[in-house]
């Protein structure tokens, strides 16, 4: 899929202005509402827009503690463990990754007693060898993409 300046504008609408209707995108572009509507769902069914839902603060559930947790996974059960994670609630993420182990697994906690629970609970996961876990202190840049749109350095690639 080829972007061009039409979506990244909308594209930067959407992350500056969440709240704000087509209509109103529509509006601010100088473009018609079914151009917007169009483009829009060929960035959604492109794989480019990835989600509608509200984006949820686990503090404000009393999550406070936010913890990378590094698995070292026995050769082979990668899916298996992946299946087993999703029923860990406090496993928001996992990625698998390059260098020293296999999977990161973002997980958040009340307090160091119910992490410990959690980290027991990821070493019993059948293909678990080891855990390495690093608490975070202090979120320094929250997660972003409005910068990258904004930069709008653009290239054919495919997605999905």
């Amino acid at each position: 899929m080829t972007l061009d300046e039409l979506d990244r504008s909308l594209l930067q609408l959407l992350l500056e202005h969440p709240r704000a209707g087509l209509r109103e995108h529509a509006r601010t572009l100088g473009v018609a509402r079914g151009t917007v509507a169009a483009r829009f769902l060929r960035l959604q069914e492109a794989g480019v827009i990835s989600g509608l839902a509200p984006s949820v603060e686990p503090r404000a559930f009393g999550y406070s503690m936010l913890a990378f947790v590094h698995l070292d996974l026995t050769q082979g059960y990668l899916d298996s463990v992946v299946e087993d994670l999703t029923a860990i609630p406090e496993v928001i993420e996992a990625y698998t990754v390059t260098g020293d182990g296999d999977l990161v697994c973002h997980v958040v906690a009340r307090d160091t007693t119910e992490l410990e629970h959690v980290i027991q609970r990821l070493i019993a996961v059948p293909g678990v060898v080891r855990t390495r876990s690093q608490m975070a202190l202090t979120q320094r840049i929250p997660h972003r993409t409005l910068p990258l749109v904004r930069a709008g350095r653009w290239a054919p690639t495919r997605t999905r």
